[in-house]
C-alpha cells in the first residue's frame, strides 16, 4: 500500500481586496485538502489598490478568524509571491492550484489557464464554485464602486468590514489614487 500523500493546494490571486466570495471558497476548500497556502500575487495587468503588505496584514487577520471559528478544516497559511503561480506552486510542493469560479465566464477563462498549467507545469487545478450570494462579486467591481463614490457601507454583504474601513480610509486620503479619483468625481 502506498504512503499517504499530503495534499497541499495554493489558492492564488491578487486579493485586492479580498471578498467574502474568496473567503467562502477558502472555507469550503479547507475540507478538501490537508493544507492550503493562500498566495497573494501581483497582477501586472491591474494596478494594485492595496499594497502587498496591506493585503498580507488584512488577509492573515481574516484567515486567522476563519480558522478559529472553523477549527476542523485544513490549516491555512498566507504568503506573498511574485512571478508565475506555477513556479510558486512547485516551490511550496503544491499538488493543486485552487481556483474559485463565480459564473460561466470565469469557467471559460479558468479552464484555458488550467489546461495550460497542466501542460506546462504538470499541476492540476481544482475549481470550487463560490456560494450564490457572491456569484457576481469581484474585486474590480468593489474598486469601481469605491472610486466612483458609491456607498461603501452597501458593500457589507460582499466584503468584510475591515475592507470597508480600509476603502473609506483610502477614499478620504487625497494623496491616495482612490482619494484623488473620488475628489475628481465630486468636482464634476
Amino acid at each position: 500500500m502506498a504512503a499517504a500523500t499530503h495534499h497541499l493546494a495554493i489558492y492564488a490571486g491578487s486579493f485586492d481586496p479580498i471578498t467574502k466570495g474568496h473567503l467562502d471558497v477558502l472555507s469550503r476548500a479547507r475540507r478538501l485538502f490537508d493544507e492550503i497556502v493562500l498566495a497573494i500575487g501581483d497582477n501586472p495587468d491591474k494596478p494594485a489598490l492595496f499594497s502587498a503588505a496591506e493585503r498580507l496584514e488584512v488577509v492573515r487577520t481574516l484567515v486567522a478568524e476563519m480558522v478559529s471559528q472553523e477549527p476542523d478544516g485544513a490549516p491555512v497559511r498566507v504568503d506573498h509571491y511574485s512571478g508565475l503561480t506555477v513556479d510558486f506552486a512547485k516551490r511550496v510542493g503544491a499538488s493543486a492550484i485552487l481556483r474559485g469560479i463565480r459564473n460561466i465566464t470565469d469557467l471559460a477563462s479558468e479552464c484555458q489557464l488550467a489546461i495550460t498549467n497542466r501542460q506546462v507545469a504538470g499541476i492540476e487545478t481544482v475549481f470550487v464554485v463560490t456560494g450564490e450570494p457572491y456569484a457576481f462579486t469581484s474585486s474590480s467591481l468593489i474598486k469601481q464602486v469605491a472610486a466612483l463614490g458609491g456607498s461603501l457601507d452597501r458593500l457589507a454583504a460582499i466584503v468584510p468590514p475591515v475592507i470597508i474601513e480600509r476603502l473609506k480610509e483610502k477614499r478620504d486620503d487625497p494623496s491616495n489614487p482612490l482619494g484623488r479619483l473620488a475628489q475628481d468625481q465630486l468636482v464634476e
